[in-house]
């Protein structure tokens, strides 16, 4: 075997969809930094690139990030060092700004004399346009984020308040966010007007947290409150809870692909349970293609389970874990032989041969997006034996990139903008391939096509907040 090293950005190859980023926030507790390192741990699976903690002790901001995942970079030496009351964290997938520790957040600055931290989950379509705006005033960028605008837009505003500050910077960006910030004795919650990204308020004794996702306020036994409403702007400190709402209300744009892939399935988001939503596109998937046959109903761990589920439970077709996850796969730094194929698959999951043979298999998928890693992975199936192999997928076909923060940002890394449903079958090589349909994805969610308060461009084109030229070319054209 080759003993040769790789970059230390190495791992095996998952060219799907990605995690966005996660973010946490907590007041009034003195074991703040503790709380924030579970409430991220809780959220690690939005972003594992990068992780970190700010800290106010009511007069300093102290914080502490690096490159990985949240138990390789905290330590109870770490924490400890965090001393507060209140603290906001952020693991981070980037979709805007390179993979670099200078692009970690919290992100803090010191102005006026102050220290101010930030965590974004989202993405600001035009970010590009202020920046430029902004340098042209001298102003000087620290990174490649699109948060940091937001911080500059802030320091030009604070002159006015930190209430009026929010809304002017709210009035400028577009996109989808949802923030936590922190002063030195303010926790602040944001979330965009169309409410893109989910952002909740939970409460544990006399303490206050904000949270990306349910799953979060559980882990640190805290009761979950409410949602953060679209284009709110919550502001925790000694005085209680302040709730601005500075805009009028426009139809709401929550991305479905929160529901359908992005959150855990034991979180709520946008007032539903994930677990539940996925177990009824299960349910539509086998309504849909009635009468469903086949020997076995397979997922693919751990994105189709909960949606295998449901076509099991509805076509009546034994559900079977016929490929096995293994869950301590983490960066490897051995270079297999080049006998070795699809290493990258193979290291993750591994099909279950004497329950495949001479079987004709109904794998479930939740989406595909760009096709090669469902066509490695039905290769292997088909090795193990698996004598037909058709495929559901819990969602319709994505044809259109996403400006607001998922990682599919060309039409180019879309295999169903460029291909029909029976090339991209012929492609993967299965035997058939069906998606659920737009209608049945919105009965899922018990709406209608003409009455729903989801974001589904990815599916239909129809992008409810422009984005600038330049990122709708950088969208929409394949890169080199």
């Amino acid at each position: 075997m080759n003993m040769q090293s790789l970059p230390t950005n190495f791992a095996p190859h998952h060219p799907r969809k990605r995690e966005e980023c996660g973010i946490f926030g907590i007041y009034g507790n003195e074991d703040a930094a503790k709380l924030t390192y579970f409430g991220l741990y809780a959220l690690q699976h939005r972003g594992q690139e990068s992780a970190g903690i700010a800290v106010s002790d009511g007069c300093h901001i102290q914080d502490y990030k690096h490159m990985g995942l949240v138990p390789d970079i905290f330590n109870e030496q770490t924490l400890n060092r965090l001393k507060g009351h209140m603290a906001i964290g952020h693991v981070r997938y980037s979709t805007t700004g390179s993979s670099l520790l200078s692009n970690a957040q919290p992100f803090v600055v010191f102005h006026d004399n102050e220290h101010y931290a930030i965590g974004h989950n989202g993405n600001l379509v035009n970010a590009y346009e202020l920046r430029r705006e902004l340098e042209s005033r001298g102003a000087i960028f620290q990174s490649t984020m699109d948060t940091e605008v937001v911080m500059h837009l802030m320091a030009i505003n604070l002159k006015h308040g930190m209430d009026k500050a929010l809304v002017e910077v709210m009035k400028r960006i577009e996109g989808a966010y949802s923030l936590v910030m922190c002063t030195k004795d303010k926790l602040i919650g944001v979330r965009d007007p169309r409410g893109f990204r989910p952002l909740c308020l939970g409460k544990l004794k006399d303490s206050y947290a904000l949270a990306s996702e349910t799953c979060a306020l559980d882990l640190i036994e805290a009761e979950y409150v409410r949602d953060i409403e679209p284009g709110e702007i919550v502001i925790i400190d000694a005085n209680g809870i302040q709730s601005i709402k500075p805009f009028p209300q426009v139809r709401p744009a929550q991305c479905i692909f929160e529901f359908i892939y992005f959150s855990r399935p034991d979180s709520s988001v946008f007032g539903r349970n994930v677990y539940e939503f996925r177990k009824r596109l299960g349910h539509l998937l086998a309504e849909e293609n009635a009468p469903l046959t086949g020997d076995l109903i397979l997922p693919f761990p751990d994105s189709g389970n909960y949606a295998a589920l449901g076509v099991a439970e509805a076509s009546r077709i034994p559900f079977e874990m016929g490929i096995i996850r293994n869950h301590y796969v983490g960066r490897t730094f051995i270079q297999p032989s080049q006998a070795m194929r699809d290493f990258g698959v193979r290291v993750k999951l591994n099909p279950v041969r004497e329950l495949l043979n001479g079987k004709n298999v109904v794998v479930v998928e939740d989406s595909i997006i760009r096709g090669t890693t469902t066509r490695t992975r039905i290769k292997a199936l088909k090795q193990a034996g698996a004598k037909e192999i058709h495929m559901l997928v819990s969602c319709p076909p994505h044809r259109f990139p996403c400006p607001y923060g998922i990682d599919f940002s060309t039409k180019g890394e879309l295999v169903a903008a460029t291909h029909t449903v029976d090339e991209i079958r012929d492609f993967i090589g299965l035997d058939s391939l069906q998606y659920l349909s737009l209608e049945g994805l919105l009965r899922g969610a018990g709406s209608s096509p003409h009455d729903h308060p989801y974001c589904l461009a990815c599916f239909d084109g129809n992008y409810s907040v422009p984005f600038e030229n330049q990122v709708r070319k950088d969208c929409f054209e394949h890169r080199v």
